[in-house]
């Protein structure tokens, strides 16, 4: 397992954000051009708990990529016969060549999800916990190239992310009952997510955390940890010294006084200053 940390994402905001978004947008576009020129297959999963943003990341990464060469697949609650062949059910989805598939879920709810609420058995658990890694391994050996992203949440985030969707009027209808009663079994639930990073994350497909407690870091985050993973032609992902530099949103704070539209390099002055003046 491997947590993915960009620390200067830690203040961004506004114009900021919505600057380095669609800058690392651009950078997607090129690798799927790559993807379709080199009949590539890339299966991006997203799993976490309810509410942890796996829908809103992947909307952010697709929306100016072109439809016709990705899919989006979350299946649901399984009926039975998906749930009986459960890794046919999703090797049917895996992308074609020159295709981006994007799993908002997958297979691995056997590991988490369906073994917590019940709606596995026991023995069906311990069967894709053995099988699971070799069917990776499989589908690296057809072509498919696999990155496994965790999007992680504190247990108060949750709840006041849940509270939201209930008192917005355009969002009640995401709050369901099986949230709720996932959110009652957390500690459960935390059980098997660490037998699941402990069992299925190995060194060709790794378990990749990001914190998404803060839903505009998670996002940039998971692009730029998915851009890194490939070299695609014009692949312009600057350090962070280089890109931070261009950006005059930053703020902060200092002995009552609230200093705005700083970029990265004051920030961290500023950050040192307060730091030891506390300390």
């Amino acid at each position: 397992m491997q947590v993915y940390d960009v620390s200067e994402y830690s203040k961004i905001t506004g114009l900021a954000y919505e600057q380095e978004v669609k800058r690392l947008q651009v950078e997607f576009l090129k690798l799927q051009n790559w993807v379709i020129d080199k009949n590539k297959r890339i299966a991006i999963v997203f799993e976490g708990r309810d509410a942890a943003g796996k829908t809103g990341i992947i909307n952010v990464i697709k929306r100016h990529l072109m439809p016709k060469h990705i899919n989006y697949i979350n299946i649901g609650i399984p009926n039975q016969t998906k749930s009986k062949y459960w890794f046919d059910t999703f090797r049917k989805e895996m992308p074609k060549k020159g295709e981006i598939t994007f799993f908002d879920r997958s297979w691995y709810s056997r590991a988490t999800v369906e073994i917590a609420m019940g709606y596995c058995k026991k023995k069906q658990y311990t069967s894709f916990m053995k099988r699971v890694n070799a069917w990776e391994e499989d589908l690296l050996k057809e072509g498919i190239e696999l990155k496994k992203i965790y999007l992680s949440i504190t247990k108060d985030e949750q709840k006041s992310r849940f509270q939201k969707r209930r008192d917005d009027p355009l969002k009640y209808w995401k709050l369901t009952k099986h949230d709720l009663s996932m959110a009652s079994k957390w500690d459960i639930y935390s059980f098997f997510k660490e037998q699941m990073f402990n069992r299925t994350s190995t060194e060709v497909h790794p378990w990749v955390v990001i914190n998404a407690n803060n839903k505009r870091i998670a996002r940039l985050s998971s692009l730029r940890y998915v851009l890194n993973e490939f070299n695609y032609p014009d692949k312009n992902l600057e350090a962070a010294d280089d890109w931070t530099s261009k950006i005059t949103n930053y703020s902060i704070e200092f002995e009552g006084v609230s200093f705005k539209n700083l970029s990265y390099q004051q920030y961290k002055l500023l950050e040192r200053n307060l730091k030891n003046t506390i300390s």
